[in-house]
């Protein structure tokens, strides 16, 4: 099982310097379309990331040939991990203890399946 607490102080910088890259969006923003977006519209940006990656996912499965494919997984995965990070700071979530609640929750649920039970989950 995965101890959270191991790698939370990197997941807290990796926080931070994605709370950096949004402040200097914020700027380019306001320069450009006098105010910054709102989560609404950073969630647009992820969906429209995550439409990015099922293309390059299609690429990996061999459906779609794409150049210097790996690469671009990797940015794309990096892509959607910022949105995931700045989503969470506009709304005060504390993720790494929110990941580590919901990975506890799903082995429970799996130990509980995996001994028999039959457990269903909501």
């Amino acid at each position: 099982m995965i101890n959270c607490q191991d790698w939370g102080v990197e997941f807290h910088e990796m926080q931070e310097s994605a709370r950096q890259v949004r402040a200097r969006f914020a700027t380019y923003e306001h320069d450009r379309y006098d105010r910054s977006w709102t989560p609404a519209e950073i969630m647009l940006g992820f969906v429209g990331d995550v439409g990015d990656l099922s293309k390059l996912v299609q690429g990996k499965s061999g459906v779609r040939a794409t150049p210097d494919l790996d690469s671009k997984v990797a940015h794309e995965l990096a892509d959607c991990l910022w949105s995931v990070l700045t989503l969470a700071d506009c709304y005060n979530v504390d993720l790494a203890s929110a990941f580590g609640s919901t990975m506890e929750e799903l082995n429970g649920w799996l130990d509980e399946h995996d001994a028999g039970r039959g457990s269903t989950r909501a």
